[in-house]
């Protein structure tokens, strides 16, 4: 029997405030569960607006802890309900002035399993990242849940190999990347890396964009979020670039195994003769 996993994701529009994008979330969530997903996540900083289009100290009122924090509590009560594994972006203060841009993940009981902190830290007009977070320091963990091995990495990371890698060498099965990105900075990568990434390490990539403009500058976040398989191909079709959407779709996992009989990049790889790609 074909081992496989109905996955969801969510691009959305701000609303204006964090309690009802948090409400907005958690009926998307319910309407996956009642389509049969067992796994769902959200965008970049999901429960706020891209505030890194600017550089303001008021901005830090949208970070909390992870786990503790009322967010991420939210959705394990939310996970426990709908039996669903959820991927939780938010903005995470660990201790005054130690603050990340993290993906929970918490399992389909509501058990919090752990969380990635982005790795890659831009710092470029309309995406001032460096002003409010630090680099991530917690690896790339790839967290067993109720459906498989997921891992994740989160926007800017998608442009760097070597996280990617460290997913598939972990044994991850999905990955999902959570993202703000807008149309005028990489909308022709947009579909280029993510399917890129799928192949070289062989798993399935969930690409979550933000759909919409918001009120703290004029990017255009163009969702068009999809789910790829590891042959590089589109599990069913991409979601609009202009509407909010809930994207649900079948994953066989078995693909997995037969793509990597298949081309052998794993059997290939030559860690020995890689050196030089940690110098500085």
């Amino acid at each position: 029997m074909a081992n496989v996993v109905r996955a969801a994701l969510v691009q959305a529009t701000w609303t204006g405030d964090t309690e009802s994008m948090v409400a907005k979330h958690e009926e998307h969530a319910r309407e996956a569960a009642r389509q049969g997903a067992k796994i769902i996540g959200f965008q970049e900083v999901f429960n706020s607006p891209y505030f890194c289009q600017v550089q303001e100290p008021e901005h830090y009122r949208w970070a909390e802890p992870v786990p503790d924090g009322p967010t991420v509590s939210r959705m394990q009560e939310l996970a426990r309900e709908t039996r669903m594994v959820i991927v939780v972006p938010v903005f995470e203060v660990e201790q005054s002035g130690f603050y990340y841009n993290t993906a929970a993940v918490i399992d389909a009981d509501g058990t919090f399993l752990g969380k990635y902190r982005k790795h890659h830290i831009p710092q470029v007009k309309g995406f001032w990242e460096k002003y409010y977070f630090k680099p991530g320091n917690a690896g790339w963990p790839v967290f067993e849940t109720a459906v498989g091995r997921i891992g994740v990495y989160i926007c800017y990371d998608r442009h760097f190999p070597e996280g990617w890698r460290q997913l598939g060498l972990g044994g991850a099965q999905l990955v999902y990347n959570p993202s703000a990105t807008h149309r005028g900075l990489s909308s022709y990568l947009w579909k280029l890396e993510q399917p890129a990434a799928a192949v070289a390490n062989e798993y399935f990539i969930a690409a979550i964009n933000r759909v919409g403009q918001e009120e703290y500058g004029d990017n255009d976040f163009y969702g068009t979020s999809y789910f790829v398989d590891p042959r590089g191909q589109f599990v069913g079709d991409v979601a609009s670039d202009s509407k909010e959407e809930l994207v649900v779709r079948d994953l066989d996992f078995d693909v997995i195994e037969e793509v990597r009989q298949q081309w052998a990049f794993y059997r290939d790889r030559r860690p020995d003769a890689y050196e030089g790609l940690v110098q500085p």
